[in-house]
Formats: structure tokens, C-alpha cells, sequence
């Protein structure tokens, strides 16, 4: 009987060795094009799309190596590879006999890694071997590694690239007190290594110590997100969430966007009021009050939203957008919304502002005037903004001055 013909991956083409220029943003884009293509083929076929997002680790250093990787976008999109792979390469169900040639491979790529890429693929290891057994040998070929760069011996500099590997592997394996002795070890308190250590006391039950362990570490490293995440985790599995939320959620859950924030909370903590959650979040961050006027739109909380659009600089593109959708529903809000980004215009505030930015802001007013039997009023107000304009050349003034 033939051999079924082997599967011909669209992206193993396009990372050959050094197959990138120095531009990132073509790499990032080949990344999740890879990403997508080996998530699908997983979903109908699980061992083939685990073979894939090996085959992906395997080469993807390589083709990389001459891409400008300072703006961190394409070690965040390897990183967001790796960590949609380890699931797909942890569920294929495979044999032991794979799965060790699988590991194997994992190994000497992690260990290729020059610049490094896949650094964090170790944090995964104990994920990866799937089974107690498999991770406990892997903690036995490696341990006596790090014990030795780790012992009195140590130089400044001194580096094995499976020392993650390790402490995950001791982990998997539920080898809990090995492990703590062995990071009591360490001749630095770095929260990459400890952090395998409170997960340990958690799996123990000894929550609280685990909690301790990991501020301890908060005080040598500032790692306030990852500290925060993993301590928020081990409160919300033990059952104590309002704790959770009081000491650790803001931090845990900083997003890239006030909005994205504000949901990431939310979903975590159904139990909480979704505007004391807004209001815990704006006392965060005095001074910023403006930048959190479209989650409270978006909560339909206007007369906050204009609150916090009046009471620091707020971007008048968003107010903008909020004064020409809210026009017909609800004019007093985008009156109030309008006036508040012509405020902001004439002190100077917004990046990229064009004389479309200002009449957009002028002509929502004085529309929202208009319905509410109010345009000389407003007119009236807008030439007293106007009259103290701040914003470059008088900008402001200038597109207005008609």
C-alpha cells in the first residue's frame, strides 16, 4: 500500500534560513499567516497541525535572523505563536515514542535559538511533556545543568538555555519540594525562575505562601504584570476573588487599550458592578481622568463620560467620533462632547490634527445647538474657546476664522 503523500506547508517555503530582510512588519505578517494555517490544519487533523507548529519552531529562528527586531513587534508575534502552538503540540495524541522524538526536536531548536526567538518555549516544557514521567526525566538530564552554573562556582555570565525547561519539567513532574530547594539555589531572585517556585506552593495548597513568595520577588524585580497575573490566578482558583480583584486586578489586566482593560476585569469579576469597576480603575490613574471617556461611553454612562472629557486632555478624534454618533439620540451629550474637544483643540492637545479634525468639532456643536433651540448660546461659547487659543500658529483660529 503507498504512503499517503506528505502535507505541503504553504509557510515552510517562506522561513528558509535568513529568508527576511531587515524589515519586521513582512515577518510579523508571515508569522500569523503561519499561525492561522497550522491552527486550522490542527482542527482537522490534530497530530498534523502539531507537526506543524513544530516544524514552524524549528525554522523560524533562522529566517529571522536579519529582521530589525527593536520595536518588539516580531518577538511579540513569535511569542503569540508559541503560545497558540504548546496546546496544539500538548493535545495531539500521539505515543510516548513521538512525543519523546517530538521533545527531542523541541531541544535542539531551543538550543539553535541565536538570537534568541523561542527563549520561552522552556516556561512551557512540563505543558509539553504531557505526562508526570516524561517531564520527571527531562528534570533529570537537566538538573544536575543547572545545579552546577547555579552552585559556588557560578561566573557572571554563566548561561544553560534549559534552565526553564528544568523548572517546568520539576514542576509537571510534581516534584514540588525539589524544586524550591533548587531555586533557593539561584544566585539571582529573577521572577523567570521563581516564578516556577509559586506555582509549586500553590499546587501544594499553600496559597498564602505562595502568595508571599511572590511579592518577595516583586521587591528585587519590577515585574508588577506577571506578578500580579500569576498572583490573581492563585486567588481566583482558591475561591477568594474579592481579594483577587482588591490587590491584583488592575495590575494583571493592563491591556493595550482603558476600553480592553476595563473588559478584561469585567469578564474576570462578574460578581463586581460594572461602574465601580470604571470608577476603581479611573482613581488608578489621576491625571488620565479623559482617557477613560470611552468605556464610560461605552458603559452608557454619558454624563460621566463628559466628566472625564472635561476634566483632562481626551483625544478629539474620539470625542469626534462620540459628538457626530450621538447627535440624533442624544444631542446634550454630543453638545457637551463637541464643546469638549474644541476645548482640547485650542489648548493644543491631539496628534495629527487637520483642519477637518476642528470643523468636525465645530459643525457637531453647533448641529446638537441647532436641536436644542441653543445656537446662539453655543456660537457665543465657541468664540470665547476660540478667543484663548493655544493650539501651534493658532491653528485653532486660523480653520475657524470665517
Amino acid at each position: 500500500m503507498p504512503a499517503p503523500p506528505k502535507h505541503r506547508w504553504i509557510f515552510a517555503p517562506r522561513f528558509r534560513a535568513r529568508s527576511f530582510g531587515w524589515r519586521s512588519q513582512p515577518a510579523v505578517q508571515r508569522v500569523k499567516e503561519a499561525v492561522a494555517e497550522i491552527k486550522k490544519v490542527a482542527r482537522k487533523d490534530p497530530v498534523l497541525g502539531a507537526e506543524g507548529a513544530i516544524r514552524f519552531l524549528e525554522k523560524v529562528s533562522p529566517a529571522l535572523e536579519q529582521v530589525d527586531s527593536s520595536s518588539g513587534a516580531i518577538g511579540t508575534a513569535v511569542n503569540r505563536a508559541i503560545e497558540a502552538f504548546v496546546p496544539i503540540i500538548a493535545a495531539a495524541p500521539v505515543d510516548r515514542k513521538t512525543r519523546a522524538r517530538w521533545l527531542e526536536r523541541l531541544w535542539q531548536a531551543h538550543q539553535d535559538d541565536k538570537i534568541p526567538y523561542i527563549e520561552t518555549l522552556g516556561d512551557y516544557w512540563g505543558e509539553l511533556c504531557t505526562s508526570p514521567e516524561l517531564a520527571s526525566q527531562w528534570a533529570d538530564q537537566t538538573k544536575s545543568i543547572v545545579e552546577r552554573i547555579w552552585g559556588p562556582l557560578h561566573r557572571p555570565g554563566d548561561f544553560f538555555h534549559g534552565t526553564s525547561a528544568c523548572l517546568s519539567a520539576l514542576l509537571a513532574a510534581g516534584r514540588h519540594e525539589e524544586l524550591l530547594e533548587l531555586i533557593e539555589k539561584a544566585p539571582h531572585r529573577w521572577w523567570h525562575d521563581r516564578k516556577f517556585g509559586v506555582q509549586a506552593l500553590a499546587a501544594m495548597g499553600r496559597a498564602d505562601e505562595a502568595l508571599a513568595y511572590a511579592e518577595e520577588t516583586s521587591i528585587d524585580e519590577l515585574r508588577p504584570f506577571a506578578i500580579s497575573g500569576l498572583c490573581e490566578t492563585i486567588l481566583l482558583d482558591a475561591g477568594r476573588a474579592d481579594e483577587a480583584y482588591e490587590r491584583h486586578a488592575i495590575a494583571a489586566n493592563q491591556k493595550t487599550t482603558r476600553l480592553a482593560t476595563f473588559r478584561a476585569i469585567a469578564r474576570k469579576y462578574p460578581h463586581k458592578e460594572r461602574a465601580a469597576i470604571l470608577a476603581d480603575l479611573i482613581r488608578s490613574t489621576p491625571g488620565d481622568e479623559g482617557k477613560w471617556f470611552a468605556t464610560a461611553k461605552e458603559l452608557g454612562l454619558y454624563d460621566l463620560a463628559v466628566q472625564l472629557a472635561q476634566a483632562s486632555p481626551c483625544d478629539p478624534h474620539t470625542l469626534n467620533r462620540a459628538a457626530r454618533d450621538h447627535l440624533e439620540r442624544d444631542p446634550d451629550f454630543a453638545l457637551e462632547v463637541a464643546l469638549a474637544s474644541l476645548h482640547w483643540l485650542v489648548a493644543g492637545y491631539g496628534y495629527e490634527i487637520t483642519s477637518v479634525d476642528v470643523l468636525q468639532a465645530h459643525d457637531s456643536a453647533i448641529k446638537a445647538a441647532q436641536a436644542l433651540g441653543r445656537e446662539a448660546e453655543i456660537r457665543t461659547r465657541i468664540r470665547e474657546l476660540v478667543a484663548h487659543d493655544c493650539s501651534v500658529g493658532g491653528f485653532v483660529g486660523r480653520v475657524l476664522g470665517g
